[in-house]
Protein backbone atom coordinates (compact mmCIF):
# COMPACT_ATOMS: atom_id res chain seq x y z
CA UNK A 1 0.00 0.00 0.00
CA UNK A 2 2.82 2.39 0.89
CA UNK A 3 4.57 1.57 -2.37
CA UNK A 4 1.37 2.35 -4.31
CA UNK A 5 0.90 5.66 -2.49
CA UNK A 6 4.54 6.56 -3.13
CA UNK A 7 4.17 5.75 -6.83
CA UNK A 8 1.02 7.86 -7.08
CA UNK A 9 2.78 10.73 -5.29
CA UNK A 10 5.73 10.53 -7.70
CA UNK A 11 3.34 10.49 -10.68
CA UNK A 12 1.49 13.52 -9.27
CA UNK A 13 4.73 15.45 -8.73
CA UNK A 14 5.98 14.54 -12.21
CA UNK A 15 2.68 15.55 -13.82
CA UNK A 16 2.68 18.88 -11.99
CA UNK A 17 6.28 19.46 -12.96
CA UNK A 18 5.53 18.79 -16.64
CA UNK A 19 2.50 21.06 -16.55
CA UNK A 20 4.57 23.76 -14.86
CA UNK A 21 7.25 23.60 -17.51
CA UNK A 22 5.19 23.74 -20.70
CA UNK A 23 6.86 27.02 -21.74
CA UNK A 24 10.16 26.11 -23.37
CA UNK A 25 12.83 27.50 -25.68
CA UNK A 26 15.46 25.78 -27.80
CA UNK A 27 18.68 25.48 -25.78
CA UNK A 28 20.58 28.04 -27.86
CA UNK A 29 18.27 30.76 -26.57
CA UNK A 30 20.26 30.91 -23.36
CA UNK A 31 22.05 33.05 -20.83
CA UNK A 32 25.19 34.70 -22.26
CA UNK A 33 23.86 34.69 -25.82
CA UNK A 34 24.58 37.36 -28.42
CA UNK A 35 21.77 38.54 -30.70
CA UNK A 36 22.23 40.39 -33.96
CA UNK A 37 21.96 44.17 -33.62
CA UNK A 38 19.44 46.43 -35.39
CA UNK A 39 17.20 43.69 -36.72
CA UNK A 40 14.12 41.67 -35.88
CA UNK A 41 15.43 38.68 -33.91
CA UNK A 42 13.30 35.60 -34.31
CA UNK A 43 12.45 33.77 -31.09
CA UNK A 44 10.49 30.54 -30.97
CA UNK A 45 9.63 27.67 -28.68
CA UNK A 46 6.88 25.52 -27.23
CA UNK A 47 4.04 25.93 -24.76
CA UNK A 48 0.42 25.18 -23.98
CA UNK A 49 -1.84 25.65 -26.99
CA UNK A 50 -3.91 28.81 -26.97
CA UNK A 51 -1.93 30.65 -24.33
CA UNK A 52 -0.25 34.00 -24.88
CA UNK A 53 3.52 34.47 -24.83
CA UNK A 54 5.08 37.83 -24.04
CA UNK A 55 8.72 38.81 -24.61
CA UNK A 56 9.99 41.65 -22.43
CA UNK A 57 13.53 42.96 -23.18
CA UNK A 58 15.26 45.10 -20.56
CA UNK A 59 16.46 47.55 -23.24
CA UNK A 60 12.91 48.63 -24.12
CA UNK A 61 9.58 49.54 -22.57
CA UNK A 62 7.84 47.75 -25.43
CA UNK A 63 7.02 44.07 -25.30
CA UNK A 64 6.28 41.55 -28.05
CA UNK A 65 3.36 39.11 -28.01
CA UNK A 66 2.58 35.79 -29.65
CA UNK A 67 -0.07 33.06 -29.37
CA UNK A 68 0.84 29.41 -28.95
CA UNK A 69 -0.59 27.36 -31.82
CA UNK A 70 -2.51 24.12 -31.68
CA UNK A 71 0.78 22.36 -32.37
CA UNK A 72 2.14 23.79 -29.11
CA UNK A 73 4.61 26.04 -30.95
CA UNK A 74 5.05 29.79 -30.94
CA UNK A 75 7.28 32.34 -32.62
CA UNK A 76 7.83 36.05 -32.32
CA UNK A 77 10.16 38.74 -33.62
CA UNK A 78 11.90 40.97 -31.13
CA UNK A 79 13.40 44.24 -32.47
CA UNK A 80 17.00 44.50 -31.29
CA UNK A 81 18.78 47.77 -30.47
CA UNK A 82 22.25 48.89 -31.47
CA UNK A 83 25.17 47.03 -29.95
CA UNK A 84 25.36 46.90 -26.18
CA UNK A 85 24.41 45.06 -23.02
CA UNK A 86 24.30 43.11 -20.89
CA UNK A 87 20.51 42.81 -20.99
CA UNK A 88 17.86 40.45 -19.74
CA UNK A 89 14.97 39.06 -21.79
CA UNK A 90 11.89 37.72 -20.03
CA UNK A 91 9.57 35.25 -21.76
CA UNK A 92 6.21 35.02 -19.99
CA UNK A 93 3.17 32.80 -20.42
CA UNK A 94 0.48 32.86 -17.76
CA UNK A 95 2.34 32.12 -14.50
CA UNK A 96 5.42 30.74 -16.26
CA UNK A 97 8.57 32.78 -16.83
CA UNK A 98 11.93 32.19 -18.45
CA UNK A 99 14.62 34.82 -18.00
CA UNK A 100 17.60 34.97 -20.34
CA UNK A 101 20.39 36.75 -18.48
CA UNK A 102 23.61 38.48 -19.50
CA UNK A 103 22.49 38.86 -23.12
CA UNK A 104 24.60 41.02 -25.44
CA UNK A 105 23.64 42.70 -28.70
CA UNK A 106 26.24 42.84 -31.47
CA UNK A 107 27.35 40.81 -34.48
CA UNK A 108 26.77 37.06 -34.81
CA UNK A 109 28.78 34.90 -37.24
CA UNK A 110 28.48 31.21 -38.08
CA UNK A 111 31.61 29.16 -38.81
CA UNK A 112 31.34 25.72 -40.39
CA UNK A 113 33.21 23.07 -42.36
CA UNK A 114 35.54 20.22 -41.56
CA UNK A 115 38.60 19.77 -39.36
CA UNK A 116 40.59 22.84 -40.41
CA UNK A 117 37.67 24.93 -39.18
CA UNK A 118 37.01 22.69 -36.18
CA UNK A 119 40.56 22.50 -34.83
CA UNK A 120 41.26 24.13 -31.50
CA UNK A 121 43.76 24.16 -28.66
CA UNK A 122 42.69 20.59 -27.91
CA UNK A 123 44.39 19.57 -31.16
CA UNK A 124 47.60 21.11 -29.84
CA UNK A 125 47.41 24.29 -31.94
CA UNK A 126 50.17 26.42 -30.48
CA UNK A 127 48.58 29.72 -31.47
CA UNK A 128 45.55 28.91 -29.32
CA UNK A 129 47.37 27.18 -26.47
CA UNK A 130 49.65 30.17 -26.00
CA UNK A 131 46.78 32.62 -25.43
CA UNK A 132 44.39 30.46 -23.40
CA UNK A 133 45.58 31.73 -20.00
CA UNK A 134 44.68 35.32 -20.96
CA UNK A 135 41.85 34.71 -23.43
CA UNK A 136 38.92 35.72 -21.21
CA UNK A 137 36.77 38.37 -22.89
CA UNK A 138 33.22 39.11 -21.78
CA UNK A 139 32.49 40.81 -25.12
CA UNK A 140 33.03 37.56 -27.05
CA UNK A 141 30.53 34.74 -26.67
CA UNK A 142 30.84 31.21 -28.06
CA UNK A 143 28.22 28.66 -29.08
CA UNK A 144 29.76 25.23 -29.73
CA UNK A 145 27.36 22.90 -31.57
CA UNK A 146 27.83 19.23 -30.66
CA UNK A 147 28.79 16.73 -33.36
CA UNK A 148 25.51 14.89 -33.89
CA UNK A 149 24.13 13.61 -37.20
CA UNK A 150 20.49 12.96 -37.93
CA UNK A 151 18.39 11.49 -40.72
CA UNK A 152 15.64 14.04 -40.07
CA UNK A 153 15.48 17.74 -39.25
CA UNK A 154 15.84 18.41 -35.53
CA UNK A 155 14.14 21.09 -33.46
CA UNK A 156 16.86 21.58 -30.86
CA UNK A 157 20.53 21.22 -29.98
CA UNK A 158 22.14 20.25 -26.68
CA UNK A 159 24.26 23.39 -26.49
CA UNK A 160 24.09 26.87 -24.98
CA UNK A 161 26.15 30.07 -25.20
CA UNK A 162 29.27 30.51 -23.11
CA UNK A 163 31.35 33.56 -22.22
CA UNK A 164 34.77 33.32 -23.87
CA UNK A 165 37.34 32.14 -21.33
CA UNK A 166 40.12 29.57 -21.06
CA UNK A 167 37.60 26.78 -20.52
CA UNK A 168 35.05 27.53 -23.26
CA UNK A 169 37.70 28.52 -25.82
CA UNK A 170 39.89 25.44 -25.33
CA UNK A 171 37.72 23.27 -27.59
CA UNK A 172 36.45 26.06 -29.81
CA UNK A 173 37.41 26.69 -33.44
CA UNK A 174 40.70 28.62 -33.55
CA UNK A 175 39.68 30.34 -36.77
CA UNK A 176 36.31 31.22 -35.27
CA UNK A 177 37.91 32.72 -32.18
CA UNK A 178 40.60 34.74 -33.98
CA UNK A 179 38.01 36.02 -36.47
CA UNK A 180 35.73 37.09 -33.63
CA UNK A 181 38.60 38.69 -31.73
CA UNK A 182 39.62 40.75 -34.76
CA UNK A 183 36.06 41.97 -35.29
CA UNK A 184 35.63 42.75 -31.61
CA UNK A 185 38.83 44.81 -31.57
CA UNK A 186 38.00 46.73 -34.74
CA UNK A 187 34.27 47.30 -34.18
CA UNK A 188 34.42 47.59 -30.38
CA UNK A 189 31.10 45.78 -30.00
CA UNK A 190 30.06 42.34 -28.72
CA UNK A 191 30.70 39.42 -31.06
CA UNK A 192 29.02 36.02 -31.02
CA UNK A 193 30.51 33.04 -32.88
CA UNK A 194 28.58 29.82 -33.57
CA UNK A 195 30.87 26.90 -34.38
CA UNK A 196 29.17 24.09 -36.27
CA UNK A 197 31.93 22.00 -37.85
CA UNK A 198 32.92 18.33 -38.07
CA UNK A 199 36.30 16.91 -39.12
CA UNK A 200 36.27 14.78 -42.26
CA UNK A 201 32.82 15.93 -43.37
CA UNK A 202 31.98 16.53 -47.01
CA UNK A 203 29.87 19.45 -48.21
CA UNK A 204 26.99 17.11 -49.08
CA UNK A 205 26.45 16.41 -45.37
CA UNK A 206 25.90 20.13 -44.71
CA UNK A 207 23.47 20.48 -47.62
CA UNK A 208 19.78 19.55 -47.34
CA UNK A 209 19.42 16.07 -48.83
CA UNK A 210 16.73 17.13 -51.28
CA UNK A 211 19.16 19.62 -52.87
CA UNK A 212 21.69 16.86 -53.55
CA UNK A 213 19.18 14.22 -54.69
CA UNK A 214 17.43 16.65 -57.03
CA UNK A 215 20.58 16.74 -59.19
CA UNK A 216 21.82 13.55 -60.89
CA UNK A 217 25.45 14.66 -61.01
CA UNK A 218 25.53 15.68 -57.35
CA UNK A 219 23.87 12.41 -56.35
CA UNK A 220 26.45 10.35 -58.25
CA UNK A 221 29.35 12.35 -56.84
CA UNK A 222 28.00 12.03 -53.29
CA UNK A 223 28.16 8.25 -53.68
CA UNK A 224 31.95 8.50 -54.06
CA UNK A 225 32.29 9.41 -50.38
CA UNK A 226 33.77 6.58 -48.35
CA UNK A 227 32.09 5.23 -45.25
CA UNK A 228 34.17 5.69 -42.09
CA UNK A 229 33.29 5.24 -38.41
CA UNK A 230 34.59 8.69 -37.47
CA UNK A 231 32.07 10.58 -39.60
CA UNK A 232 28.59 10.47 -41.12
CA UNK A 233 28.35 9.72 -44.82
CA UNK A 234 24.91 10.69 -46.11
CA UNK A 235 23.68 13.97 -47.61
CA UNK A 236 21.87 16.29 -45.27
CA UNK A 237 22.62 14.60 -41.96
CA UNK A 238 24.68 17.48 -40.53
CA UNK A 239 22.36 20.11 -41.94
CA UNK A 240 19.51 18.35 -40.12
CA UNK A 241 21.07 18.41 -36.67
CA UNK A 242 23.84 21.02 -36.64
CA UNK A 243 22.33 23.88 -38.67
CA UNK A 244 18.59 23.44 -39.17
CA UNK A 245 17.71 23.73 -35.45
CA UNK A 246 18.79 27.40 -35.35
CA UNK A 247 18.15 28.35 -38.98
CA UNK A 248 16.42 31.71 -38.89
CA UNK A 249 18.26 32.97 -35.83
CA UNK A 250 19.75 36.15 -37.35
CA UNK A 251 23.43 36.08 -38.26
CA UNK A 252 25.72 38.61 -39.90
CA UNK A 253 27.35 36.02 -42.14
CA UNK A 254 28.99 32.61 -42.46
CA UNK A 255 32.57 31.36 -42.78
CA UNK A 256 33.45 28.05 -44.41
CA UNK A 257 36.64 25.97 -44.49
CA UNK A 258 36.02 22.64 -46.20
CA UNK A 259 36.85 20.80 -49.38
CA UNK A 260 39.55 18.30 -48.53
CA UNK A 261 36.99 15.48 -48.37
CA UNK A 262 35.49 16.58 -51.69
CA UNK A 263 38.72 16.25 -53.67
CA UNK A 264 37.44 12.83 -54.70
CA UNK A 265 34.38 14.49 -56.26
CA UNK A 266 35.84 17.85 -57.32
CA UNK A 267 33.90 18.09 -60.60
CA UNK A 268 30.64 19.21 -59.03
CA UNK A 269 31.97 21.21 -56.10
CA UNK A 270 31.05 24.66 -57.40
CA UNK A 271 27.51 23.50 -58.14
CA UNK A 272 27.29 21.82 -54.73
CA UNK A 273 28.42 24.92 -52.83
CA UNK A 274 25.99 27.12 -54.74
CA UNK A 275 23.21 24.70 -53.80
CA UNK A 276 24.32 24.51 -50.18
CA UNK A 277 24.67 28.25 -49.65
CA UNK A 278 21.45 29.09 -51.46
CA UNK A 279 19.57 26.55 -49.34
CA UNK A 280 21.03 28.06 -46.16
CA UNK A 281 20.08 31.56 -47.26
CA UNK A 282 16.57 30.39 -48.10
CA UNK A 283 16.16 28.81 -44.67
CA UNK A 284 17.38 31.99 -42.98
CA UNK A 285 15.38 34.13 -45.42
CA UNK A 286 18.51 36.25 -45.66
CA UNK A 287 21.24 36.59 -48.29
CA UNK A 288 24.03 36.75 -45.75
CA UNK A 289 27.70 36.91 -46.87
CA UNK A 290 29.58 33.64 -47.26
CA UNK A 291 33.38 33.79 -47.00
CA UNK A 292 35.48 30.67 -47.38
CA UNK A 293 39.02 29.31 -47.38
CA UNK A 294 40.55 27.62 -50.40
CA UNK A 295 42.02 24.26 -49.41
CA UNK A 296 45.73 24.24 -48.56
CA UNK A 297 48.59 22.45 -50.32
CA UNK A 298 48.78 18.81 -49.26
CA UNK A 299 50.32 15.62 -50.61
CA UNK A 300 47.19 13.77 -51.67
CA UNK A 301 47.44 10.26 -53.13
CA UNK A 302 45.80 10.93 -56.47
CA UNK A 303 47.15 10.24 -59.95
CA UNK A 304 45.82 13.58 -61.16
CA UNK A 305 45.89 16.90 -59.23
CA UNK A 306 42.42 16.57 -57.69
CA UNK A 307 43.18 19.22 -55.07
CA UNK A 308 44.21 21.71 -57.76
CA UNK A 309 41.03 20.92 -59.64
CA UNK A 310 38.96 21.48 -56.50
CA UNK A 311 40.73 24.82 -55.91
CA UNK A 312 39.77 25.73 -59.45
CA UNK A 313 36.15 25.04 -58.54
CA UNK A 314 36.52 27.21 -55.43
CA UNK A 315 37.91 30.09 -57.47
CA UNK A 316 34.89 29.78 -59.74
CA UNK A 317 32.59 29.95 -56.74
CA UNK A 318 34.36 33.06 -55.44
CA UNK A 319 33.67 34.84 -58.73
CA UNK A 320 30.09 33.66 -59.30
CA UNK A 321 28.42 33.29 -55.88
CA UNK A 322 26.87 36.55 -54.79
CA UNK A 323 28.21 38.13 -51.58
CA UNK A 324 31.12 35.70 -51.33
CA UNK A 325 34.87 35.95 -50.88
CA UNK A 326 37.81 33.52 -50.80
CA UNK A 327 40.99 33.36 -48.72
CA UNK A 328 44.03 31.73 -50.35
CA UNK A 329 46.49 29.96 -48.02
CA UNK A 330 49.24 28.59 -50.30
CA UNK A 331 51.79 30.56 -48.23
CA UNK A 332 50.61 29.38 -44.82
CA UNK A 333 51.61 25.72 -44.96
CA UNK A 334 54.50 24.39 -42.87
CA UNK A 335 54.25 20.72 -43.92
CA UNK A 336 52.62 19.40 -47.10
CA UNK A 337 52.29 15.98 -45.43
CA UNK A 338 50.06 17.45 -42.73
CA UNK A 339 46.53 18.23 -43.90
CA UNK A 340 46.12 20.57 -40.92
CA UNK A 341 48.30 23.70 -41.32
CA UNK A 342 49.11 25.24 -37.96
CA UNK A 343 48.70 28.91 -38.91
CA UNK A 344 45.01 29.41 -38.14
CA UNK A 345 45.27 32.98 -36.88
CA UNK A 346 46.52 34.24 -40.24
CA UNK A 347 43.62 32.53 -42.01
CA UNK A 348 41.15 34.13 -39.61
CA UNK A 349 42.63 37.61 -40.05
CA UNK A 350 42.31 37.34 -43.83
CA UNK A 351 38.67 36.34 -43.45
CA UNK A 352 38.13 39.21 -41.04
CA UNK A 353 39.64 41.71 -43.48
CA UNK A 354 37.13 40.66 -46.14
CA UNK A 355 34.25 41.09 -43.69
CA UNK A 356 35.52 44.42 -42.38
CA UNK A 357 35.70 45.87 -45.89
CA UNK A 358 32.63 44.30 -47.45
CA UNK A 359 30.27 44.40 -44.47
CA UNK A 360 31.51 47.08 -42.11
CA UNK A 361 32.75 49.84 -44.41
CA UNK A 362 36.48 49.67 -43.72
CA UNK A 363 38.84 50.88 -46.45
CA UNK A 364 41.66 48.63 -47.59
CA UNK A 365 43.02 48.18 -51.09
CA UNK A 366 43.55 44.67 -52.45
CA UNK A 367 42.19 42.95 -49.34
CA UNK A 368 41.50 39.74 -51.31
CA UNK A 369 43.83 37.41 -53.16
CA UNK A 370 44.00 37.96 -56.92
CA UNK A 371 42.03 35.40 -58.94
CA UNK A 372 42.68 34.65 -62.61
CA UNK A 373 40.47 36.65 -64.99
CA UNK A 374 41.58 36.13 -68.61
CA UNK A 375 44.57 35.93 -70.93
CA UNK A 376 45.77 37.24 -74.28
CA UNK A 377 48.36 35.65 -76.56
CA UNK A 378 50.96 38.17 -77.73
CA UNK A 379 53.35 36.40 -80.12
CA UNK A 380 55.54 34.10 -78.04
CA UNK A 381 54.11 35.40 -74.77
CA UNK A 382 50.84 35.21 -72.87
CA UNK A 383 49.50 38.14 -70.85
CA UNK A 384 47.47 37.25 -67.74
CA UNK A 385 44.95 39.55 -66.04
CA UNK A 386 43.40 39.15 -62.60
CA UNK A 387 40.23 39.89 -60.67
CA UNK A 388 40.57 41.57 -57.25
CA UNK A 389 43.78 43.36 -58.14
CA UNK A 390 44.21 47.13 -58.30
CA UNK A 391 47.83 47.51 -57.16
CA UNK A 392 50.92 45.77 -58.43
CA UNK A 393 51.94 42.15 -58.33
CA UNK A 394 55.03 41.24 -56.32
CA UNK A 395 57.34 38.25 -56.32
CA UNK A 396 59.26 37.03 -53.31
CA UNK A 397 62.58 35.94 -54.73
CA UNK A 398 64.25 36.40 -58.08
CA UNK A 399 61.93 34.28 -60.23
CA UNK A 400 58.25 33.33 -60.07
CA UNK A 401 57.90 29.67 -59.13
CA UNK A 402 55.32 27.03 -60.16
CA UNK A 403 54.73 28.75 -63.52
CA UNK A 404 54.35 26.71 -66.73
CA UNK A 405 53.47 27.31 -70.37
CA UNK A 406 52.42 25.02 -73.24
CA UNK A 407 51.88 25.07 -76.98
CA UNK A 408 49.63 23.10 -79.28
CA UNK A 409 51.23 19.80 -78.19
CA UNK A 410 49.85 20.39 -74.66
CA UNK A 411 53.24 19.76 -73.07
CA UNK A 412 54.02 22.16 -70.24
CA UNK A 413 57.48 23.63 -69.73
CA UNK A 414 58.82 25.80 -66.89
CA UNK A 415 58.13 29.42 -67.76
CA UNK A 416 59.45 32.84 -66.90
CA UNK A 417 57.10 35.45 -65.53
CA UNK A 418 57.49 39.19 -65.91
CA UNK A 419 55.38 41.58 -63.88
CA UNK A 420 53.94 44.62 -65.62
CA UNK A 421 51.96 46.47 -62.96
CA UNK A 422 48.96 44.29 -62.18
CA UNK A 423 49.46 41.95 -65.13
CA UNK A 424 51.69 38.91 -65.62
CA UNK A 425 53.61 38.20 -68.84
CA UNK A 426 54.54 34.52 -69.28
CA UNK A 427 56.98 33.01 -71.78
CA UNK A 428 59.53 30.25 -72.38
CA UNK A 429 62.32 29.74 -74.92
CA UNK A 430 61.03 26.18 -75.32
CA UNK A 431 57.56 27.25 -76.47
CA UNK A 432 57.52 29.51 -79.51
CA UNK A 433 53.74 29.55 -79.99
CA UNK A 434 52.17 29.30 -76.53
CA UNK A 435 48.46 28.75 -75.99
CA UNK A 436 48.13 27.90 -72.29
CA UNK A 437 49.54 28.82 -68.86
CA UNK A 438 49.36 27.08 -65.51
CA UNK A 439 50.35 28.59 -62.18
CA UNK A 440 50.59 26.63 -58.95
CA UNK A 441 48.35 24.01 -60.47
CA UNK A 442 49.30 20.95 -58.45
CA UNK A 443 48.26 19.41 -55.14
CA UNK A 444 51.30 20.72 -53.25
CA UNK A 445 52.33 23.96 -54.99
CA UNK A 446 53.32 26.89 -52.77
CA UNK A 447 54.24 29.62 -55.30
CA UNK A 448 55.71 33.02 -54.51
CA UNK A 449 53.52 35.54 -56.37
CA UNK A 450 51.55 38.03 -54.25
CA UNK A 451 49.72 41.33 -54.29
CA UNK A 452 51.09 44.36 -52.47
CA UNK A 453 49.43 43.26 -49.22
CA UNK A 454 51.26 39.93 -49.43
CA UNK A 455 48.14 37.95 -50.26
CA UNK A 456 49.04 35.06 -52.57
CA UNK A 457 47.69 34.83 -56.10
CA UNK A 458 45.21 31.96 -56.36
CA UNK A 459 46.46 28.97 -58.39
CA UNK A 460 45.00 28.82 -61.90
CA UNK A 461 45.17 27.42 -65.41
CA UNK A 462 44.01 28.97 -68.68
CA UNK A 463 43.23 25.61 -70.33
CA UNK A 464 40.60 22.95 -69.71
CA UNK A 465 42.63 19.96 -70.89
CA UNK A 466 42.38 16.57 -69.24
CA UNK A 467 45.38 15.10 -67.49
Amino acid sequence: MKKQLFSLLCLFITTCSIQAQTLRLPNFFSDNMVIQRNTNVKFWGWGKAGQKVTLVPSWSKDSVHATITGNATWKAELPSPNAGGPFNIEILSQKQKITLKNVLVGEVWLVSGQSNMQWSAEQNLKQMKDILPSIANDKIRLLQISNIASQSEQENVFDSWQVCDSSSAASFSAIGYFFGKKLQNELNIPIGIINSSWGGSSAEYWTPAEVVYADKELTELAELQKVAPRKPYQPGVLWNSMLYPFAGFPIAGALWYQGEDNTISYKGYDKLIHGMVNSWRKSWNLEFPFYFVQIAPFQYKYEIPNAALLREQQSKTALTLNKSGMVVVTDLVDDIKNIHPQKKKEVALRLADIALVKDYGFNKNDYQSPIYKDYKIEGNKIRIRFNHLNGKLKVEGSDITELYIAGQDQKFYPAKGKIEGNELIVSSDQVKKPIAVRFGFSNTAMPNLFNENRLPVAPFRTDDWSF
